[in-house]
């Protein structure tokens, strides 16, 4: 593939939203979703292996990675990065595109691929099960637990100076599923330079997983307004695995038949082995999976 594009940035009533771009502007529109608390940078070891006739843009969600905070005040939420969707797609001129999501990317995916069912052709969802379903007995508990966390947080100033190794401990010590080097791919985008050392670039409001609070029954009905090719790629130690997130797996697995249900032959899933950031730490196991699934239809250019 052709090198690093260039960096964008979409003008928000807040600030920007930041993205970093691949291939030809002329290329088929493939815009690719990070994971929670992650930035467009996990992409960077995947998408040179995808195929060249594909233009790539891989955001930053509100609060993440380059992109800027929301207001004082104000809490992130999965339906808001539902919006930072529509506002890049709309921005680009985009009608039709796919989505490469990752993780709570493939979240967010799933959603604005719901209820604008017209605009995706493919979701590729990396470990992800493109929607994260609260049990209906935990839902006011986590509203709650969601309300105390911003309340605690208002008004105070919570960021932390690391040396840049001590931030490269950090975010190992919080995802297990990096190494050394990747962790180093995200810390080039997630921190920024002060003074005594770097800081997280990311908004601390956002280390509360404000998940949309959807039921799983809610996520069955939704998804069958997905009207894209949709393909779940799933490493055998990552979300599916009980020790990841035990209370997951049989919603997951009701997820998964949801989709086959409603789907049909429009639906496929693959497992792979690796864990949860395989598409970062070994990209070359789910290249060929991505591009035997873009390449199924003929793609649909950008700018229409």
């Amino acid at each position: 593939m052709s090198s690093f594009l260039k960096e964008l940035q979409f003008k928000v009533p807040w600030g920007h939203l930041a993205a970093k771009a691949w291939g030809s502007h002329d290329g088929c529109p493939i815009l690719c979703l990070h994971g929670w608390l992650d930035n467009a940078n996990t992409f960077d070891r995947l998408i040179p292996l995808l195929p060249k006739e594909y233009h790539y843009v891989a955001l930053d969600f509100s609060g993440h990675g380059r992109s800027s905070h929301l207001p004082q005040g104000m809490r992130y939420q999965h339906l808001d990065y539902v919006t930072d969707i529509h506002r890049v797609v709309t921005a680009l001129g985009w009608r039709k595109f796919s989505i490469l999501g990752h993780s709570m990317g493939g979240v967010v995916g799933g959603l604005f691929a719901s209820v604008f069912p017209d605009t995706v052709q493919h979701l590729v969802l990396l470990d992800s099960y493109g929607f994260f379903p609260i049990p209906s007995d935990l839902l006011m508990s986590h509203l709650k637990r969601a309300i105390l966390h911003y309340s605690r947080l208002n008004d105070a100033n919570t960021a932390k100076v690391y040396t840049p190794e001590g931030a490269l401990q950090r975010l190992l010590d919080g995802n297990p599923s990096l190494n050394t080097d990747t962790a180093k791919v995200l810390l080039q985008r997630g921190t920024k330079p002060v003074p005594d050392g770097v800081l997280f670039s990311r908004d601390i409001r956002v280390t509360l997983n404000s998940s949309a609070p959807l039921s799983i029954e809610q996520c069955l009905q939704v998804l069958k307004s997905i009207q894209s090719n949709v393909h779940i790629i799933l490493a055998n130690e990552g979300l599916s695995a009980d020790q990841m997130r035990g209370v997951y797996t049989e919603m997951g697995q009701t997820l998964l038949n949801g989709f086959k249900e409603s789907l049909k032959d429009r639906f496929k899933a693959t497992v792979v082995d690796g864990n949860h950031f395989i598409h970062l730490n070994e990209p070359k196991k789910v290249s060929k999976i991505i591009t035997d699934q873009l390449n199924q239809q003929p793609a649909i250019h950008s700018q229409l």
